[in-house]
């Protein structure tokens, strides 16, 4: 029976077994935030940046890398502020809910609902393409790799939280290990100006290099702005940990800007020297395995196979991270009706949402198979690399959006909130974060293929909103995140 109206939505009462059902532990420090901060990102820069510099440019990518940069750096300061002022398994939906509304919270999560379960689904395509690669198998073989992975690694986050971080600190410090061994073998052969700058106008390669900065002007980095998204896609996961980090107000703004500045750091060497190898900023544009090349290059055959399994990590840490997030954030919008309050249930006795981990494990992976198979093995893998990743983004940037705004409603409606870190970033940090996600959907609207990776996630916001309108919104819970925001609205 519904107990509070508000909003177009109604609570129901729920006993107190409810949440004992739905009950987290308690583990992480600061030092394993970063790694699971890190950990989300660091795929991104072993595949799928490189992808946008064959009009653009070296000079391109780095302009936009810069921008990107700049938009997470106030999306971090801004979330660090929120996390620790609401410290609740929720997330951007969490912020939302409290700044926006019922409505403005789901709309929030679907974006990250999107983004996670899409993002884990990609990783895991560019894993079975290091390993086909590694191995030698025919891309016919690759739904295997897939379906293994996602075995083992929903299998070890199921496990209980306290091995799913551990899990998350050593395959983060295995990848930052093998970016250290590429960027120390890298450096003595880097010729920055003959390959990094090997990009003319039109797309042309130079085989002496020394082309221009921008060979596409300054539309050419602009249209780049989606590809460096992946530096450091993910980041913003972290406040989903905060139900299960031992102080969250303190540690959490502590993870996630260490993280950040980790990456940056990471991004730009990554930038610099796989670009200055051969086969060069042209050549680079296409590969799948960027790394994995320049290794080749570097060390010839066989050693650098070996390498590259353990660059594999660095895949593997965002898969890991990213299952943890996906699993968090269908818990908290679960727990709180916006989804089926079924999927919050957690394991009685290493309390962690096994049903919400399989879910999206499902969901993502039964998009791809699709795909695969019903485009075939080649366009498949054009789609998934291409359509699915851009879905990711896009779901990604709309709740960048969000979150900036409701970073800035919050500063205004809810002056006095207790805010344990703030933002030295302030308003200013929050709105140059929404102004550069929204310059970024729309040179993503501008490439046909994004196009139908927006289709996508419409498609995706269509069946989330029709339920949460038919369903949800009539049996919405009093959790932790919806108790926050009608406590400060009242």
């Amino acid at each position: 029976m519904a107990e509070v109206k508000e909003a177009g939505v109604s609570y129901e009462t729920v006993g107190a077994d409810y949440f004992e059902r739905r009950g987290l532990k308690r583990y992480a420090g600061v030092f394993s935030l970063w790694a699971l901060g890190v950990g989300a990102v660091i795929s991104g820069q072993f595949s799928g940046w490189n992808l946008g510099m064959g009009t653009g440019g070296w000079g391109g990518m780095l302009v936009a890398t810069a921008i990107i940069t700049a938009m997470y750096l106030g999306l971090t300061y801004s979330i660090a502020e929120m996390a620790a002022a609401q410290p609740h398994t929720g997330g951007a939906y969490s912020f939302a809910r409290a700044a926006m509304g019922p409505w403005g919270g789901f709309i929030t999560g679907l974006c990250e609902n999107v983004e996670y379960v899409l993002t884990a689904a990609v990783v895991c395509f560019f894993i079975g393409a290091y390993l086909s690669a590694i191995f030698e198998t025919p891309p016919e073989f690759q739904p295997v790799y897939w379906i293994g992975a996602y075995l083992l690694f929903v299998g070890i986050n199921a496990a209980g939280v306290a091995l799913s971080f551990q899990v998350t600190v050593a395959v983060t410090l295995l990848a930052l290990a093998s970016l250290v061994v590429f960027w120390v073998s890298a450096f003595p052969q880097a010729d920055f100006l003959k390959y990094a700058m090997n990009v003319g106008p039109g797309g042309t390669v130079l085989e002496g290099g020394h082309g221009p900065f921008l060979p596409a002007g300054i539309g050419g980095a602009l249209a780049q702005l989606p590809f460096a998204v992946w530096l450091f896609l993910a980041i913003e996961q972290l406040p989903l940990a905060a139900e299960e980090s031992h102080t969250p107000q303190r540690d959490l703004p502590k993870g996630i800007l260490l993280g950040m500045f980790t990456l940056i750091a990471s991004a730009l060497l990554v930038l610099w020297l796989n670009s200055s190898i051969p086969p060069g900023t042209a050549g680079l544009s296409k590969s799948g395995q960027p790394i994995l090349d320049g290794f080749a290059v570097i060390y010839g055959g066989g050693l650098a196979k070996a390498l590259s399994a353990v660059a594999v990590a660095g895949l593997v840490a965002s898969f890991h991270a990213i299952i943890f997030a996906y699993g968090r954030q269908i818990y908290s919008l679960s727990r709180a009706g916006y989804f089926p309050r079924a999927l919050s249930v957690t394991h009685g006795a290493r309390k962690t949402p096994d049903l919400a981990l399989t879910i999206g494990g499902l969901v993502g992976l039964a998009v791809m198979l699709v795909v695969w198979f019903g485009l075939g093995a080649e366009k498949g893998a054009a789609v998934i690399g291409g359509a699915l990743l851009n879905m990711a983004v896009f779901g990604a940037m709309f709740s960048y959006v969000m979150q900036g705004l409701s970073f800035i409603l919050l500063r205004r409606k809810l002056p006095d909130l207790p805010r344990p870190y703030r933002s030295p970033l302030g308003v200013a940090g929050a709105g140059l974060t929404v102004v550069i996600a929204l310059v970024t959907i729309v040179y993503q609207l501008k490439d046909p293929i994004y196009r139908t990776g927006v289709l996508g996630v419409a498609i995706w916001f269509a069946v989330g909103i029709a339920y949460f309108a038919l369903v949800g919104r009539h049996r919405l819970v009093l959790s932790p995140e919806e108790e926050f925001a009608m406590s400060q609205a009242g």
